[in-house]
């Protein structure tokens, strides 16, 4: 979970196996497995995320795919770009939202 998100949850800190679950077995998993790699995985999950409306965890995995080196600013932006055209307008508004939130937080502010 640490390499794919930069930041992790303690599963023992959580009410029932749920969160073990998704800790272990997706990230422990899943995400490792080697048939994809990990920006192909991204980009699926950015995907579904954009057909589901997610646009807060849209903003995870942008800010992920950066900070990872799997995307670039330009290629965020073009994602949010390509979904408009599969999941409609409505949703990939949501989309580029998350994307240029994240975008924002981390260009560097130009002095005053």
């Amino acid at each position: 979970m640490e390499e794919v998100y930069n930041f992790s949850v303690d599963p023992d800190q959580l009410p029932g196996d749920f969160g073990r679950y998704t800790v272990d077995h997706l990230f422990g998993d899943i995400w490792c497995r080697e048939e994809l790699d990990r920006r192909d995985r991204r980009l699926l999950t950015i995907g579904v995320l954009a057909a589901l409306g997610q646009a807060s965890l849209l903003e995870i995995q942008f800010d992920s795919a950066l900070a990872n080196g799997e995307l670039t600013t330009d290629q965020v932006r073009e994602l949010t770009i390509h979904l408009a055209h599969y999941v409609g307008w409505p949703l990939a508004t949501q989309v580029n939202t998350a994307a240029e939130k994240v975008i924002a937080r981390r260009t560097p502010k130009e002095p005053a």
